[in-house]
């Protein structure tokens, strides 16, 4: 694992995961929102995002958070590992709610510059219907890179915590293959 696409609903637990798996693989995690959002909630034009984004993925190693669904193609097809984070609805919703809460008036750290934590009411809509609306277009998405790249879904927190656990373990693994074969 290293070009790593996570996906997934609003309050998903996306940028946690990010953070905590850039932590164990020692990878850079680059937050879409902080690319996309400049001061002020301006939005970046798609193109210049895409842009962006196409420089981003030429690099060795990455972790992408996030969706963006105009410019999803450019990572997915650069990863060599996709993560869909494939939570509850209630359970997003929820996160959102809290998340607006927790940051009141403060910018988070996976946010552009000068962008407030805010929840309208367009984005709670779109945390409630993504697993209508979006979720059927995404798996199907993701089906045509099975057996062509890792394809990981996890539904639950114990799934995610699974997950960080093994990548831990693979690290650990790779740095000791690394030592003895160092050594010989």
């Amino acid at each position: 694992m290293k070009r790593i696409a996570i996906v997934g609903c609003g309050g998903a637990g996306k940028s946690t995961l990010s953070k905590s798996l850039g932590e164990i693989l020692g990878i850079e995690v680059i937050h879409l929102d902080r690319l996309n959002w400049k001061p002020g909630w301006v939005e970046t034009p798609r193109e210049e995002l895409q842009s962006k984004q196409e420089k981003l993925v030429k690099k060795d190693s990455w972790i992408f958070d996030g969706n963006y669904g105009t410019t999803m193609d450019v990572r997915l097809q650069a990863a060599d590992t996709i993560v869909f984070l494939d939570m509850p609805r209630l359970t997003c919703f929820y996160r959102v709610i809290k998340r607006r809460i927790i940051h009141h008036n403060k910018t988070r750290s996976d946010m552009g510059e000068g962008c407030p934590e805010k929840l309208d009411p367009e984005f709670l809509k779109y945390v409630w219907n993504f697993s209508k609306a979006r979720r059927p277009q995404l798996l199907k998405r993701l089906e045509q890179f099975e057996g062509e790249k890792r394809v990981i879904i996890l539904k639950r927190n114990k799934d995610v915590e699974l997950f960080l656990e093994l990548a831990h373990q693979e690290k650990k693994m790779q740095e000791e293959i690394s030592t003895t074969h160092n050594q010989d």
